[in-house]
């Protein structure tokens, strides 16, 4: 489909559903006609903005425009990988959907389940969402797992299948997608090729040979090394999103990014004060012990195409990598900001979200520079805390498998928070204190709208449960609007801050999922406030309009 027949589509579902009925919410099917029916998943596509994803292409060098292609190709190879990783076979689901919009939304949630509405599924006859997508056979429980002597079962890199005897055997990634992957290495290596920058282009031969290896190090700690590339690209199986069963099975995504040199050279100081601000995080020192690398960047992009994990539901305005732990203790990790897709969300979501939900005299506090900085030090406090449990129970990732990524994400949240107050103390950072916190309280409606499926959503619900029971916020019962109480907020972000940091250090299992079952959760006084942010057609998300011929390179 051409991106003007999108564009339309879109627009066409999004003016449906501000103007239809609220029926209940019921799974669609791909051949009914009725009303119902067809109110329900334009009510579902009304939950996204199209957003045209483009950037000043004039700074681009001719080798830089030819590149973009070649990349934005080995992009849509890793789209092909997450659906399998997602579903599984992505032609039957497609083929079975004769609805145009139904087959939209399935592009859309890279499957029959909707990612907004916690992975309920809107195609009839399907059930519910394997907690382990595709990585595990469908019938496996944990214990199976548990109990199965397998090498490289817990491996980011591995599928669990089953053989002809019935037994769970391991698959790398490498061998799956064997076909694929030697495609991707070879645009890859095109695209070193074109490279003009040598760390760009030695980073690219590497991730080439790392999709055909499955060991990945080399290449991070490449992609670290590089400094002054404009262009960039994040490419491989990275997040464990996905893995809803154990969080252990990392997921492919691509990011074809064009770096702002202006506002990277801007951002560049803060990552220098991760040292100190370590050393002031509320906790004892047995949990704050690692040192963050000297080596951390921040860097500004606009994001060209998105592709696969990163662009299923929600889509990510903000990059923290690499997640290997071991590259992060001696490299640091980079930080990308992604400031086209931040700007059209800032714009088309959290704007109206406030005009709604904020107190009326304190909407002058919501900023998109405030949105900008508390998106920012979010990515920056992934580098506080600690990696590894103190108990020897490993690494956290590995002690709280399926809850990691939540915590980590409220966690980074927190922390961002508490990184503005101390360099807003330091004089650091212009504006007013306010200004952060409002945008923070507003940030959160943004998010806890991605719902229980998105570890983003899951952070955002227990932080305004937390924050709700310490008073950071009052709620206006004759507007329906919500006032920052600014001095109990601060309070509250401490508190919240030594309590995750404290379960991640312990790699307590059981704390995390008692936290997550009973602040993890939508009550119904924010559902209904929810809903009116619904009723209003205030979207979701966004979806992009995207590719070379967007950008003017075909």
């Amino acid at each position: 489909m051409r991106s003007f027949q999108i564009l339309f589509l879109f627009a066409l579902a999004f003016w449906l559903g501000a103007c239809g009925g609220n029926p209940e919410e019921g799974q669609a099917t791909e051949s009914s006609t009725s009303d119902t029916t067809m109110t329900d998943i334009d009510k579902r596509l009304a939950k996204y903005v199209p957003v045209r994803l483009t950037t000043d292409m004039s700074v681009l060098s001719d080798k830089d425009k030819q590149m973009i292609p070649i990349l934005i190709e080995a992009a849509k190879v890793m789209d092909e990988l997450f659906w399998y990783e997602a579903y599984g076979d992505k032609e039957a689901l497609l083929s079975s959907l004769t609805d145009e919009k139904l087959r939209q939304f399935a592009l859309i949630n890279y499957g029959p389940w909707d990612r907004l509405d916690g992975n309920k599924p809107f195609v009839e006859g399907v059930g519910a969402k394997p907690a382990g997508a595709n990585f595990y056979p469908t019938d496996m429980t944990k214990e199976a797992f548990e109990a199965a002597d397998l090498e490289g079962k817990a491996s980011l890199y591995t599928f669990l299948r089953r053989n002809e005897e019935g037994q769970l055997i391991t698959v790398p990634y490498h061998e799956q997608f064997k076909d694929k992957i030697e495609k991707t290495a070879g645009l890859l290596r095109q695209a070193a090729a074109l490279a003009d920058d040598a760390g760009l282009k030695k980073y690219l031969e590497l991730r080439a040979a790392a999709l055909l290896s499955d060991d990945y190090q080399a290449s991070d700690l490449a992609w670290m090394e590089m400094k002054n590339n404009q262009i960039d690209v994040v490419i491989g199986p990275i997040e464990s999103y996905e893995d809803q069963l154990f969080g252990y099975k990392a997921s492919h995504e691509c990011y074809v990014l064009v770096k702002d040199m202006e506002w990277s050279q801007r951002l560049d100081k803060y990552a220098a004060f991760l040292p100190e601000l370590q050393k002031g995080i509320p906790v004892p020192a047995s949990y704050k012990k690692e040192k963050p690398g000297s080596d951390a960047q921040l860097n500004a992009y606009d994001v060209v195409y998105y592709a696969g994990d990163c662009n299923a539901g929600s889509k990510t305005i903000a990059i923290n990598l690499p997640n290997d732990e071991e590259v992060q203790l001696k490299k640091g990790t980079r930080r990308l900001q992604l400031k086209n897709a931040m700007r059209a969300k800032f714009d088309k979501i959290m704007v109206p979200i406030a005009g709604m939900l904020i107190a009326e005299d304190q909407r002058q506090h919501i900023t998109f520079d405030a949105f900008f900085a508390n998106t920012m030090f979010h990515e920056v406090a992934h580098g506080l805390g600690i990696k590894n449990t103190i108990n020897g129970k490993g690494t956290v990732r590995e002690a709280l498998k399926e809850h990691a990524s939540a915590l980590e994400e409220g966690k980074a949240d927190i922390l961002g928070l508490y990184m503005i107050k101390q360099l807003y103390d330091k004089g650091e950072l212009e504006g007013d204190l306010k200004d952060y916190y409002t945008t923070f309280m507003a940030g959160i409606f943004r998010s806890v709208r991605f719902g229980a499926s998105s570890a983003h959503g899951k952070a955002n619900m227990i932080r305004f449960n937390f924050f709700q029971e310490m008073g950071a916020f009052e709620r206006d019962a004759q507007t329906g609007a919500y006032r920052v109480n600014y001095e109990q907020l601060d309070k509250a972000a401490t508190a919240l801050s030594e309590k995750i940091l404290t379960l991640q250090g312990d790699g307590d299992y059981n704390g995390v999922a008692a936290l997550v079952a009973e602040k993890g959760v939508i009550g119904e006084q924010l559902q209904a406030d929810l809903n009116r942010l619904s009723d209003a057609s205030i979207p979701v998300d966004v979806v992009f309009e995207q590719g070379a011929d967007v950008l003017g390179l075909e």
